[in-house]
């Protein structure tokens, strides 16, 4: 019998919620923490809006020590893997050592520390760089930083691949604990909000030129222009079932079921995306019908030919309008790398409470068929979910998560 694998912790730190209580209210009542640009001067550039956590302290939470070596998106990580494993009641003390890991994802490292250490190398010299570029940079830091703080000695790495990076590291982790490993700390959080970031987020070519707060960012509408990006995201404690019953773990949120990545053709072929092949081969690893999933959590580009081609994988794998879709992120904006780990909390949470949370300021279009939850949460029975998140350059990720079961 393969081990089954569950969530048992979950840490939120979201523009719309510090905190996992706050940030699914606010998702509920459909909140959107969508607004102008404050963390630097934005005016001079094309795209003005953001979703940025207001009121994060890191040295209400950290020790000060970390905090000169340390960019924004590792602070938010740490706090956030903090409130997974106690969310989780785990004690990394209590564990043997390497019988729990980190492996969490990310889109463009420490930008926000790297930015600040050229200037200082430009304006004064190379003897003020930090000797903390060396790493609070890097892809991997956060899991680095999230291990040493935790005593977390198991198997760790980092995934990149832009938003769909999220779901891979989950999958990485699950594969982990298949493997032996008890516990793993997975997920992403993601903040490059600041003057470089923004210059590179801004050639990609999909940010919304709209300076509507309220209407800038709508997926599947037929003004869609592009996303307004965000930060933040959510860590996980992704845990072997038997291994959680044992030490008594207080909850399971769901298990993950099943996973699949994909790549899309280069550019300019005429060979269709990989978003259904990684649906369906998600369905296959996680046993499931497409009658059995019962809502939906999009990737929600809001880029109309991306758009179209999730909508009609969509509509080729449960048919037209055949299953609840949403796309809460809508409130917080699109979180690179940790989008997709905090759509899979909403989705743990939605099959907790009952209840599909709703999609803010879209107004679906017609041709694309889908039942998208707009307005309102709508309640229903809930056992499955699928989640899915594409990443620049062409990555597929789908991940199938279940409801609760001791």
């Amino acid at each position: 019998m393969s081990v089954r694998t569950v969530v048992t912790g979950l840490g939120v730190a979201a523009p719309n919620g510090l905190g996992l209580d706050e940030y699914w209210r606010n998702t509920l009542a459909g909140r959107s923490a969508i607004g102008q640009v404050t963390r630097f001067d934005a005016s001079s550039y094309p795209s003005r809006l953001a979703g940025e956590i207001r009121g994060f302290e890191a040295a209400d939470h950290l020790p000060s020590r970390l905090l000169p070596q340390t960019d924004r998106m590792t602070r938010i990580a740490l706090v956030s893997a903090d409130w997974a494993l106690a969310d989780a009641e785990v004690n990394p003390a209590d564990l043997p050592d390497y019988a729990a890991g980190v492996i969490t994802a990310s889109h463009s490292g420490g930008f926000e520390f790297g930015q600040h250490e050229l200037q200082a190398l430009w304006s004064k010299g190379g003897q003020y760089v930090s000797a903390y570029q060396s790493f609070a940079w890097f892809y991997a830091v956060n899991s680095g930083q999230i291990s040493i703080r935790n005593g977390l000695r198991g198997p760790s790495s980092v995934v990149v691949s832009d938003q769909a990076g999220g779901l891979d590291a989950v999958a990485q982790a699950r594969r982990q604990v298949r493997k032996g490993t008890s516990l793993v700390v997975s997920g992403a959080v993601d903040a490059s909000i600041c003057s470089w970031g923004w210059v590179a987020q801004q050639a990609g070519g999909r940010l919304t030129t709209r300076h509507d707060a309220e209407g800038a960012y709508v997926p599947f509408d037929a003004e869609a222009s592009g996303h307004v990006p965000g930060e933040g995201g959510a860590l996980l404690v992704v845990e072997d079932a038997e291994h959680a019953r044992h030490r008594g773990a207080p909850r399971i949120y769901g298990e993950i079921a099943g996973h699949a990545a994909t790549m899309d053709p280069r550019p300019g072929s005429d060979r269709p995306s990989g978003l259904r092949r990684a649906v369906e081969l998600a369905l296959e690893d996680a046993d499931a019908e497409p009658g059995e999933i019962d809502v939906v959590f999009a990737d929600a580009a809001a880029v109309p030919e991306l758009d179209r081609v999730e909508a009609q994988a969509l509509a080729d794998v449960f048919g037209p309008r055949g299953v609840p879709v949403t796309a809460p992120k809508t409130m917080t904006g699109r979180l690179y790398s940790g989008a997709a780990p905090l759509d899979l909390a909403a989705a743990l949470l939605a099959l907790r409470d009952g209840v599909v949370p709703p999609t803010v300021a879209s107004r679906p279009a017609d041709d694309y068929a889908l039942d998208l939850v707009t307005g309102a949460p709508r309640p229903a029975p809930l056992r499955t979910a699928l989640v899915l998140a594409r990443g620049q350059g062409g990555f597929n990720s789908a991940l199938v998560v279940r409801a609760a079961t001791r």
